[in-house]
């Protein structure tokens, strides 16, 4: 039988400030963060890159994996592959690690590895946020994009891009598949 070690949010934040590597923050578990794939890394570079020319001159920001984002009412911390905030950023500082408090665009790119939890348990966690408008799930093993859009205070669309003729729109951006996945082998 495998024990659980409980671990709190100062000392899980204590332990993030001085490791040099990440580890996100699940309800009292720390769970460490494996490095990404070549097709992984290249679909988030892409999506930072096309974000960040889309909305240069709007009143947004687009962070990339290093920023922790705080998730309160999982009592959890997640380093999302890409964040967008289209508002007045707001920071937690807690024993030397800044973690964003209100982000309106979410994107994960899925991996093997995190497929099913950036599905299941962080989706939950996400469409928590108050401030969060847009979750994105773009896989990183075949063009396909999975996106919710926030409705009202309870209502979420989910809407699938299976069409790579089809425009992905994520904030005020439309994306082409072409270009998510630009330099990939897919």
């Amino acid at each position: 039988m495998e024990l659980e070690i409980q671990v709190s949010v100062t000392d899980y934040l204590l332990g993030e400030s001085k490791n040099s590597h990440k580890s996100e923050f699940w309800a009292g578990q720390v769970v460490a963060m494996a490095g990404a794939s070549p097709q992984h890394n290249i679909v988030v570079k892409n999506l930072i890159f096309l974000l960040e020319s889309c909305l240069r001159h709007k009143d947004c920001l687009v962070l990339p994996s290093d920023m922790l984002v705080k998730v309160p009412a999982c009592k959890s911390y997640f380093y999302p592959d890409v964040v967008i905030v289209c508002q007045k950023p707001e920071y937690e500082e807690n024993q030397g690690v800044t973690a964003l408090l209100n982000p309106t665009i979410i994107i994960e790119v899925l991996s093997p590895s995190t497929a099913q939890k950036d599905n299941t348990d962080k989706l939950e966690c996400y469409l928590n946020l108050q401030s969060l408008m847009e979750y994105h799930l773009v896989d990183s093993r075949k063009k396909y994009v999975k996106s919710y859009y926030k409705q009202n205070e309870k209502d979420w669309i989910l809407h699938i891009y299976p069409n790579t003729e089809e425009k992905v729109r994520i904030g005020e951006c439309e994306l082409e598949f072409k270009e998510i996945y630009w330099k990939t082998n897919l």
